[in-house]
Protein backbone atom coordinates (compact mmCIF):
# COMPACT_ATOMS: atom_id res chain seq x y z
CA UNK A 1 0.00 0.00 0.00
CA UNK A 2 2.83 2.41 0.85
CA UNK A 3 4.46 1.68 -2.49
CA UNK A 4 1.14 2.34 -4.25
CA UNK A 5 0.75 5.70 -2.49
CA UNK A 6 4.32 6.66 -3.37
CA UNK A 7 3.70 5.69 -7.00
CA UNK A 8 0.55 7.81 -7.12
CA UNK A 9 2.41 10.83 -5.79
CA UNK A 10 5.24 10.29 -8.27
CA UNK A 11 2.90 9.94 -11.25
CA UNK A 12 0.85 13.08 -10.64
CA UNK A 13 1.55 14.97 -7.43
CA UNK A 14 -1.14 17.61 -8.03
CA UNK A 15 -4.05 15.23 -8.55
CA UNK A 16 -2.69 12.90 -5.87
CA UNK A 17 -2.94 15.62 -3.23
CA UNK A 18 -6.41 16.59 -4.44
CA UNK A 19 -7.48 12.98 -3.98
CA UNK A 20 -5.88 12.96 -0.53
CA UNK A 21 -7.75 16.13 0.40
CA UNK A 22 -11.01 14.55 -0.76
CA UNK A 23 -10.20 11.47 1.33
CA UNK A 24 -9.78 13.63 4.44
CA UNK A 25 -13.02 15.49 3.63
CA UNK A 26 -14.89 12.23 3.14
CA UNK A 27 -13.73 11.08 6.58
CA UNK A 28 -14.90 14.37 8.11
CA UNK A 29 -18.28 14.12 6.38
CA UNK A 30 -18.71 10.54 7.60
CA UNK A 31 -17.92 11.58 11.19
CA UNK A 32 -20.46 14.40 10.89
CA UNK A 33 -23.19 11.83 10.19
CA UNK A 34 -22.67 10.60 13.74
CA UNK A 35 -22.80 14.02 15.39
CA UNK A 36 -25.52 15.86 13.49
CA UNK A 37 -29.20 15.11 12.95
CA UNK A 38 -29.73 17.27 9.86
CA UNK A 39 -31.62 15.27 7.26
CA UNK A 40 -32.49 15.58 3.58
CA UNK A 41 -35.11 13.17 2.21
CA UNK A 42 -35.10 11.18 5.45
CA UNK A 43 -31.36 10.45 5.52
CA UNK A 44 -28.51 12.26 7.23
CA UNK A 45 -27.52 15.21 5.06
CA UNK A 46 -23.78 14.46 5.36
CA UNK A 47 -23.95 11.08 3.63
CA UNK A 48 -24.23 12.75 0.23
CA UNK A 49 -21.05 14.87 0.46
CA UNK A 50 -19.28 11.81 1.90
CA UNK A 51 -20.25 9.70 -1.10
CA UNK A 52 -19.24 12.37 -3.61
CA UNK A 53 -15.93 13.12 -1.89
CA UNK A 54 -14.96 9.45 -1.61
CA UNK A 55 -16.04 8.76 -5.19
CA UNK A 56 -13.81 11.65 -6.26
CA UNK A 57 -10.89 10.03 -4.43
CA UNK A 58 -11.37 6.82 -6.40
CA UNK A 59 -11.79 8.64 -9.71
CA UNK A 60 -8.84 10.99 -9.21
CA UNK A 61 -6.39 8.31 -8.16
CA UNK A 62 -7.52 5.94 -10.92
CA UNK A 63 -6.90 8.65 -13.50
CA UNK A 64 -3.54 9.49 -11.92
CA UNK A 65 -2.55 5.88 -12.51
CA UNK A 66 -3.90 5.51 -16.05
CA UNK A 67 -2.92 8.90 -17.51
CA UNK A 68 0.70 8.20 -16.60
CA UNK A 69 0.76 5.67 -19.45
CA UNK A 70 -0.31 8.18 -22.12
CA UNK A 71 2.46 9.73 -24.24
CA UNK A 72 2.42 13.50 -24.73
CA UNK A 73 -0.65 13.95 -22.56
CA UNK A 74 -1.20 17.33 -20.88
CA UNK A 75 -1.50 16.02 -17.33
CA UNK A 76 -1.46 19.49 -15.79
CA UNK A 77 -4.50 20.68 -17.75
CA UNK A 78 -6.46 17.53 -16.95
CA UNK A 79 -5.54 17.66 -13.27
CA UNK A 80 -6.63 21.26 -12.76
CA UNK A 81 -9.81 20.67 -14.74
CA UNK A 82 -10.73 17.84 -12.36
CA UNK A 83 -9.76 19.86 -9.29
CA UNK A 84 -11.79 22.92 -10.28
CA UNK A 85 -14.85 21.10 -11.58
CA UNK A 86 -15.20 18.32 -9.01
CA UNK A 87 -13.94 20.58 -6.23
CA UNK A 88 -16.82 22.93 -6.97
CA UNK A 89 -19.30 20.05 -6.79
CA UNK A 90 -18.04 18.81 -3.43
CA UNK A 91 -17.97 22.32 -1.97
CA UNK A 92 -21.53 23.09 -3.03
CA UNK A 93 -22.90 19.70 -1.94
CA UNK A 94 -21.26 20.10 1.49
CA UNK A 95 -22.52 23.68 1.81
CA UNK A 96 -26.08 22.61 1.12
CA UNK A 97 -25.76 19.67 3.51
CA UNK A 98 -24.70 22.04 6.27
CA UNK A 99 -27.95 23.95 5.70
CA UNK A 100 -30.08 20.84 5.40
CA UNK A 101 -30.99 21.75 1.82
CA UNK A 102 -30.86 19.98 -1.51
CA UNK A 103 -27.94 20.41 -3.86
CA UNK A 104 -29.07 18.15 -6.70
CA UNK A 105 -32.58 18.63 -8.08
CA UNK A 106 -32.88 21.96 -6.26
CA UNK A 107 -34.68 24.38 -8.56
CA UNK A 108 -36.56 26.20 -5.79
CA UNK A 109 -34.92 29.53 -6.65
CA UNK A 110 -33.17 30.89 -9.74
CA UNK A 111 -29.83 30.80 -7.91
CA UNK A 112 -30.20 27.17 -6.81
CA UNK A 113 -31.41 26.23 -10.28
CA UNK A 114 -28.32 27.84 -11.82
CA UNK A 115 -26.00 26.10 -9.37
CA UNK A 116 -27.66 22.75 -10.08
CA UNK A 117 -27.09 23.36 -13.80
CA UNK A 118 -23.46 24.27 -13.10
CA UNK A 119 -22.96 20.97 -11.31
CA UNK A 120 -24.39 19.15 -14.31
CA UNK A 121 -22.02 21.05 -16.61
CA UNK A 122 -19.06 20.27 -14.35
CA UNK A 123 -19.87 16.54 -14.34
CA UNK A 124 -20.37 16.60 -18.11
CA UNK A 125 -17.04 18.30 -18.70
CA UNK A 126 -15.16 15.77 -16.56
CA UNK A 127 -16.94 12.88 -18.30
CA UNK A 128 -16.14 14.22 -21.77
CA UNK A 129 -12.50 14.73 -20.78
CA UNK A 130 -12.43 11.12 -19.55
CA UNK A 131 -13.97 9.98 -22.84
CA UNK A 132 -11.16 11.79 -24.66
CA UNK A 133 -8.63 9.91 -22.54
CA UNK A 134 -10.40 6.69 -23.52
CA UNK A 135 -9.95 7.60 -27.18
CA UNK A 136 -6.23 8.15 -26.56
CA UNK A 137 -5.98 4.65 -25.09
CA UNK A 138 -7.43 3.29 -28.34
CA UNK A 139 -5.20 5.44 -30.57
CA UNK A 140 -1.90 4.72 -28.86
CA UNK A 141 0.13 1.55 -28.51
CA UNK A 142 1.51 0.42 -25.16
CA UNK A 143 4.17 -2.23 -25.87
CA UNK A 144 5.41 -2.25 -22.26
CA UNK A 145 2.00 -3.05 -20.79
CA UNK A 146 -0.04 -6.29 -20.94
CA UNK A 147 -2.65 -6.24 -23.67
CA UNK A 148 -5.37 -7.48 -21.29
CA UNK A 149 -4.65 -4.60 -18.91
CA UNK A 150 -4.94 -1.98 -21.66
CA UNK A 151 -8.24 -3.48 -22.79
CA UNK A 152 -9.50 -3.37 -19.22
CA UNK A 153 -8.69 0.34 -19.05
CA UNK A 154 -10.30 1.00 -22.44
CA UNK A 155 -13.51 -0.85 -21.67
CA UNK A 156 -13.77 0.48 -18.12
CA UNK A 157 -13.63 4.04 -19.47
CA UNK A 158 -16.37 3.27 -22.02
CA UNK A 159 -18.64 1.90 -19.29
CA UNK A 160 -17.77 4.79 -16.99
CA UNK A 161 -18.69 7.38 -19.61
CA UNK A 162 -21.99 5.69 -20.54
CA UNK A 163 -23.20 5.42 -16.97
CA UNK A 164 -21.90 8.83 -15.97
CA UNK A 165 -24.22 10.28 -18.59
CA UNK A 166 -26.99 8.14 -17.12
CA UNK A 167 -27.03 10.83 -14.44
CA UNK A 168 -29.01 12.97 -16.88
CA UNK A 169 -31.91 10.53 -16.45
CA UNK A 170 -32.02 11.54 -12.79
CA UNK A 171 -31.52 15.21 -13.49
CA UNK A 172 -34.33 15.33 -16.03
CA UNK A 173 -36.72 13.71 -13.52
CA UNK A 174 -35.40 15.75 -10.58
CA UNK A 175 -35.43 12.43 -8.77
CA UNK A 176 -33.23 9.36 -8.45
CA UNK A 177 -36.17 7.01 -7.95
CA UNK A 178 -38.83 5.74 -10.34
CA UNK A 179 -42.27 5.59 -8.76
CA UNK A 180 -41.53 7.98 -5.89
CA UNK A 181 -39.82 11.28 -5.20
CA UNK A 182 -36.21 10.68 -4.16
CA UNK A 183 -36.86 7.71 -1.92
CA UNK A 184 -33.99 6.63 0.31
CA UNK A 185 -33.65 3.51 2.46
CA UNK A 186 -31.43 2.75 5.40
CA UNK A 187 -29.27 0.46 3.26
CA UNK A 188 -25.70 0.84 4.45
CA UNK A 189 -24.30 4.18 3.21
CA UNK A 190 -25.56 4.17 -0.37
CA UNK A 191 -29.18 4.50 0.76
CA UNK A 192 -30.65 2.88 -2.35
CA UNK A 193 -34.41 2.53 -2.30
CA UNK A 194 -35.81 -0.80 -1.14
CA UNK A 195 -39.30 0.13 -2.29
CA UNK A 196 -38.97 1.68 -5.76
CA UNK A 197 -36.63 1.69 -8.73
CA UNK A 198 -33.39 3.52 -7.98
CA UNK A 199 -31.36 4.95 -10.86
CA UNK A 200 -28.34 5.41 -8.61
CA UNK A 201 -27.63 1.67 -8.64
CA UNK A 202 -26.61 1.45 -12.30
CA UNK A 203 -24.92 4.86 -12.03
CA UNK A 204 -22.75 3.53 -9.18
CA UNK A 205 -21.96 0.18 -10.83
CA UNK A 206 -21.12 1.73 -14.19
CA UNK A 207 -18.92 4.52 -12.87
CA UNK A 208 -16.85 2.21 -10.68
CA UNK A 209 -15.97 -0.01 -13.61
CA UNK A 210 -13.03 2.39 -13.78
CA UNK A 211 -11.50 0.76 -10.70
CA UNK A 212 -13.00 -2.74 -10.74
CA UNK A 213 -12.17 -4.01 -14.23
CA UNK A 214 -8.48 -3.03 -14.48
CA UNK A 215 -7.78 -4.40 -10.98
CA UNK A 216 -9.43 -7.76 -11.68
CA UNK A 217 -7.83 -8.01 -15.11
CA UNK A 218 -4.32 -7.19 -13.90
CA UNK A 219 -4.26 -9.23 -10.71
CA UNK A 220 -6.67 -12.09 -11.41
CA UNK A 221 -7.60 -12.77 -15.05
CA UNK A 222 -4.37 -11.91 -16.88
CA UNK A 223 -6.05 -12.75 -20.16
CA UNK A 224 -7.42 -10.50 -22.91
CA UNK A 225 -10.44 -12.63 -23.86
CA UNK A 226 -11.44 -13.11 -20.23
CA UNK A 227 -11.04 -9.38 -19.63
CA UNK A 228 -13.28 -8.51 -22.56
CA UNK A 229 -15.81 -11.13 -21.47
CA UNK A 230 -15.87 -9.81 -17.91
CA UNK A 231 -16.24 -6.25 -19.18
CA UNK A 232 -19.24 -7.22 -21.31
CA UNK A 233 -20.86 -8.99 -18.34
CA UNK A 234 -20.13 -6.01 -16.09
CA UNK A 235 -21.67 -3.63 -18.60
CA UNK A 236 -24.73 -5.89 -18.87
CA UNK A 237 -25.06 -5.88 -15.09
CA UNK A 238 -25.10 -2.10 -15.07
CA UNK A 239 -27.62 -2.06 -17.93
CA UNK A 240 -29.90 -4.63 -16.27
CA UNK A 241 -29.98 -2.65 -13.03
CA UNK A 242 -30.88 0.43 -15.07
CA UNK A 243 -33.75 -1.43 -16.78
CA UNK A 244 -34.89 -2.76 -13.42
CA UNK A 245 -34.92 0.74 -11.96
CA UNK A 246 -36.80 2.20 -14.94
CA UNK A 247 -39.45 -0.45 -14.33
CA UNK A 248 -39.86 0.88 -10.80
CA UNK A 249 -38.38 -2.22 -9.15
CA UNK A 250 -35.81 -1.92 -6.34
CA UNK A 251 -32.55 -3.84 -6.28
CA UNK A 252 -33.45 -5.14 -2.82
CA UNK A 253 -36.96 -5.07 -1.40
CA UNK A 254 -37.76 -3.78 2.06
CA UNK A 255 -38.75 -6.51 4.51
CA UNK A 256 -40.93 -4.46 6.81
CA UNK A 257 -43.35 -2.52 4.66
CA UNK A 258 -42.78 0.58 2.65
CA UNK A 259 -40.84 3.67 3.53
CA UNK A 260 -42.41 6.97 4.43
CA UNK A 261 -41.98 8.70 1.07
CA UNK A 262 -43.83 10.87 -1.38
CA UNK A 263 -45.41 8.83 -4.14
CA UNK A 264 -45.63 9.87 -7.75
CA UNK A 265 -49.07 9.09 -9.16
Amino acid sequence: MIDFIQQLKHRNETLFYFGLLCFVLSAIFLVLTKFTNTQVYNVNAWYKPFKFAFSTVLFSWAMVWYCHYLPNFNVKMFSWSVIILLGFEIFYIALQASKGQLSHYNVSTPVYSALFSMMALAATAVTLYTAYIGILFFKNDFPDLPNYYIWAIRLSIIIFVIFSFEGFAMGSKLSHTVGALNDNSNWFIVGWSKTFGDLRVSHFIGMHALQVLPLISYYVLKNTKLTIGLSVLYGLLAMLTLIQALQGRPLFKAKNGQNNISRIN
